[in-house]
Parts: C-alpha cells; structure tokens; sequence
C-alpha cells in the first residue's frame, strides 16, 4: 500500500477519506488520527443528527454495517448511540478505542494536527441543525481551515446563507447541472472521479472555483486526475 508521503502528488492535496481508512475502521478516531499523523492535507467524515438533536459521525444512516447492531441514527439518543462499540476492520473484533465520534471528537483532532476538516453532512438537515454545526465550528475557531460538503444541495444553501464565507463544496457527477449550481452559489465542485473531465474542471476553475475528486485509491487513477488540474484528490489509500 502506498500513503500520502511516498505518492508524488505535487501541488495536489490530498484529503483522508473518512480518516485513513485504508488502514483504520473508517470514520473512527483511530482513523483520524492516523491521517493527521501523515501527510494528508485534509481529513474528511460524515454526520447524521441523533433523535435528540446531537451531532454523531457516521457514513452510514444505520450503525449496522460498522457494529453489526441495527440501530437508525436519526431515531436513537445520542447516548446509545456513542454507548455501541465499532467493530474493527476485520469485522470482527471490538477494541476499547472504537467508538462512534462525535463531531468535537473529529474537530478536536483536525484542529490539533492541523488538518483540514472536510465535513459531509448527510442526509437532509434543518436549518437549526446546520446552525448548530456552524456553532460547533466556531467553538473550535475552525471556520477557515473548515469545508463543508453535501449531495443536499439544500444543505449547502442553507450554509451558504448563515455563513457566507466558508468553504463549500457540492458533491455530484461532474454535469452541467452541477456546474451551474456551482456557479450561481459559489460551490467547490466534489466529484466522482469516474465521471471528471479536463473540459469539466477548466470550466470550474474559470469560475474561480475548486475541484476534490473522489473516491481515487489507485495511482493510475490519481495520475489521471492530477493532469486534468484537480485542486484535491479525497482517498482510502492509495495503491
């Protein structure tokens, strides 16, 4: 496997997956940790909002995939959801680091490594939740080392609006709808890596905006990117 460090990636940053999950039980604090410990530019995860209104990393909607407990994060406290250990990479064994983070677990972490904290918010929020998160932000001083990211575009308005200097990008396929409404709100562009065009980032990048690519875990394909222009590259770990 290769890592951050010994791929030459040149002006490319490159951004940690739900942590170094190459490696680690993805979007766990071991995982964050190792990213902020290589050479990664940034570190990125995903949030849902608990049934009483706190904020739990995880891809999935459910923790069943990650602790083998079918439990929907959207309709169970936070305390019960925290209280549920991940499995780990083998998908089988518990350790007593692994639990689901919060979101200051993660940001606590970014901002002590230095990281860039890319930070998905799944599913639909309202708009007191993405408040809420934009609160947190703040309470970490992180606003500028912070970027947002969602396939809600909703959710991104909504940040916009409340905090219209923060990094945001909308994640999508690289099309002219895309485009356009990266354009009309001053969106990064986060884009699958399979459907990106030289053509594509040009026209982001005449709007004055950045192009992330994901999810890139072979080289070939990371070389490929990186002659279209990318700006990012999101990862597991490179091979």
């Amino acid at each position: 496997m290769t890592n951050s460090i010994k791929f030459d990636h040149g002006e490319v940053k490159m951004i940690a997956h739900r942590g170094l999950s190459g490696i680690e039980r993805e979007n766990s604090c071991p995982a964050f940790i190792a990213a902020a410990t290589h050479s990664y530019y940034g570190i990125e995860t995903d949030i849902h909002v608990t049934a009483d209104g706190k904020y739990l990393v995880s891809h999935d909607s459910n923790l069943l995939r990650c602790t083998g407990v079918d439990m929907v994060i959207e309709e169970t406290d936070f305390d019960t959801l925290r209280a549920v250990p991940l499995l780990d990479t083998d998908g089988k064994t518990l350790r007593t680091d692994l639990y689901p983070p919060t979101l200051e677990d993660y940001l606590s972490i970014c901002r002590k490594y230095g990281k860039q904290a890319v930070l998905e918010i799944k599913n639909q929020f309202e708009e007191k939740h993405i408040d809420g998160v934009l609160e947190t932000i703040s309470q970490f001083d992180w606003y500028e080392r912070t970027t947002l990211i969602s396939f809600n575009e909703e959710n991104l308005i909504i940040a916009r609006r409340l905090c219209p200097d923060i990094d945001i990008q909308f994640l999508g396929n690289a099309t002219d709808e895309l485009l356009a409404e990266c354009k009309k709100y001053h969106f990064g562009a986060d884009v699958n890596y399979k459907s990106l065009n030289a053509d594509f980032v040009a026209k982001i990048h005449a709007a004055d905006l950045k192009v992330n690519t994901w999810t890139v875990d072979k080289i070939e394909d990371a070389q490929r990117v990186i002659e279209m222009g990318v700006d990012q590259i999101t990862s597991n770990i490179l091979e």
